[in-house]
């Protein structure tokens, strides 16, 4: 008998048993359930050849099936704070991974990349939502622009691995990527957080809400810069004092206190921790290498915590109602996005080939859809369990699509350096 056999036997028992005495759950049981049953669903879904993060999300529905009346309270005042941490560690994990120079070159690219092809699918997405599901238009636009954003959780590891690997060098199409989609998050965040003030705000006018958006943006990139540069200079100064996880914790600390400031004062916060560790890089290079070893380490743990949350949150009869409509509305964000694309790199140096890889490595949601998903319910939005149900769906329908697509395409359509070829 395997050890797999053994524990999927293990777990089992366990579940059932649970389950005939619901009263047993307690949050230690559940964040057992969370993290144990998080990571072996992950490992059957690669088994599956498909994203870990797919086998997470559904094992979080099941949990909510069956046990949904005995969640402690307590799990859902923490799902925030746990959803945002996740996010912080990818996009740090985004920002450590450029180069000064690299985004030199790509830079122009990755900012048409980071705004047309989202505000292509916001808009449809939006649309579509208003006339197939009669949302109010701040419903809408929030549906939209929870669908628009491409998931980092699939993106990030994805052209990390590319670039080691070589693929794409010469013209740097991983690092465009990269880059463009963590800036497209920025960008399909700011504008939801718009879409869900106009609603809260009721008579707060649309131009006063969008005219927010590039002071958001200048103060977070600035604010960014200052926290990057004070870390760089702070653990170069104290490089052997300090262990790399020490670094780490101050590094998740300043982030989190970033994020909050973010709240306080209404300024991209993301987008000044991804410039954070962007900078950090180009200051410190060593300590960036030693911080992003240790936050690709924590992202393990971090990942299963976010996928298997948003699967709990899922009410499965209003997925199952929404399924049909927003499986439509889902494929219609996909096409303008891919329009929105192709767009975006006219009269650029990538190649038919590049372009279309591009295309595809702009499919997979997950990260952004499970950290804000739950948001407009939380924030008592009427038609906030349909707008959580269609992010779910994106992510189950689209995670897995782009992770194949691109793990399948990108040999065919990117090419390797000669100089990184190995002799046969």
């Amino acid at each position: 008998m395997t050890p797999t056999v053994i524990l999927v036997g293990v777990l089992s028992v366990g579940f059932f048993y649970i389950r005939a005495k619901g009263y047993f759950m307690s949050l230690n049981i559940l964040v057992v359930l969370i993290v144990i049953g998080g990571w072996f669903s992950g490992r059957l879904a690669q088994k599956a050849k498909l994203p870990s993060i797919f086998g997470m999300t559904i094992w979080g529905i099941t949990l909510a099936f069956f046990f949904r009346e005995y969640f402690p309270p307590v799990i859902w005042e923490m799902a925030p704070f746990l959803k945002s941490l996740a996010l912080i560690t990818i996009l740090l994990r985004a920002g450590l991974g450029i180069q000064k120079d690299v985004l030199q070159r790509v830079g122009r690219s990755a900012i048409k990349m980071a705004f047309i092809p989202c505000l292509f699918e916001g808009v449809i997405v939006a649309v579509a939502s208003r006339y197939l599901l009669s949302f109010s238009w701040p419903e809408a636009g929030m549906m939209g622009f929870i669908l628009a954003a491409v998931s980092p959780a699939v993106v990030v590891p994805s052209m990390l691995t590319l670039k080691e690997q070589g693929y794409g060098k010469r013209n740097e199409v991983p690092t465009m990527v990269l880059a463009g989609a963590s800036l497209d998050d920025i960008a399909a965040i700011s504008i939801f957080t718009v879409f869900l003030n106009i609603y809260l705000g009721g008579k707060v006018s649309y131009l006063r809400s969008a005219a927010m958006i590039p002071y958001a943006i200048i103060l977070g990139v600035i604010t960014g810069i200052c926290a990057g540069l004070f870390l760089s200079w702070f653990f170069k100064k104290h490089f052997n004092k300090i262990r790399a996880t020490e670094k780490i914790i101050l590094l998740l600390g300043f982030s989190v206190f970033l994020v909050q400031l973010g709240n306080w004062t209404h300024i991209a916060a993301l987008l000044a921790v991804m410039t954070m560790g962007f900078v950090l890089l180009e200051k410190s290079e060593i300590v960036a290498h030693e911080l992003a070893s240790k936050l690709a380490k924590i992202w393990i743990f971090a990942e299963i915590i976010l996928f298997v949350l948003i699967g709990m949150a899922v009410d499965i009869n209003v997925a199952i109602r929404a399924g049909l409509i927003g499986v439509l509305i889902i494929a219609t964000g996909i096409i303008f996005r891919s329009c929105g694309v192709f767009i975006a790199l006219l009269g650029t140096r990538f190649s038919s080939k590049e372009r279309v890889f591009c295309a595809v490595a702009y499919v997979p949601k997950a990260t952004v859809q499970a950290a804000l998903g739950a948001i407009p319910l939380l924030s008592g939005v009427d038609n906030g369990a349909v707008i959580l149900s269609i992010a779910v769906l994106s992510i189950c329908l689209t995670a897995p699509l782009g992770l194949l697509g691109i793990r399948y395409t990108a040999p065919r359509l990117l090419d390797i350096p000669i100089d990184e070829r190995t002799d046969d």
